[in-house]
């Protein structure tokens, strides 16, 4: 367990060696937020590896939103260091899956639903679909295309 977590150390102990002061803030940054995850609660706990995925990918989310909103106020030199911290934390993350790949997930889902695929079915295929995606797409990615395929 922990892999993200040592990965981040050891990347760390590289960015300082290097004097990289834009990995060093990043690394730094996602640290806090794992750590801020992992005593959130009434006792500290170790996280699991799907538990830090799952922290790293709102961190890299919340970067993409604010570099959104930075570009719409018009501050693109803050959406660009946004933007550049989401990227450099994507690389933490496990490559998404394609659209292809995608829909074969939700093809799958709807084959193994055994009944018929009405939108009734969509909450229970989406929830479906988000597991066996295993933190490589986002809910509403998966949700539009399981509208898309019930409709």
């Amino acid at each position: 367990m922990a892999a993200t977590k040592d990965r981040l150390k050891r990347d760390l102990a590289a960015a300082l060696r290097a004097r990289d002061e834009t990995a060093k803030s990043n690394i730094r940054m996602m640290m806090a937020a794992l750590t801020v995850e992992e005593v959130a609660g009434d006792t500290a706990r170790e996280l699991s590896d799907a538990e830090e995925l799952a922290v790293v990918t709102k961190e890299m989310r919340k970067r993409r939103d604010s570099a959104e909103t930075y570009a719409a106020a018009g501050r693109q030199d803050l959406a660009d260091k946004e933007s550049a911290e989401a990227e450099f934390i994507a690389a933490y993350l496990p490559a998404p899956l394609t659209d292809v790949e995608l829909a074969a997930l939700v093809d799958e889902e709807i084959a193994a639903l055994g009944a018929p695929a009405t939108m009734k079915n969509m909450g229970g295929l989406v929830k479906a679909v988000t597991a066996r995606a295993e933190g490589r797409a986002e809910g509403r990615t998966i949700a539009a295309l399981v509208r898309a395929r019930l409709a």
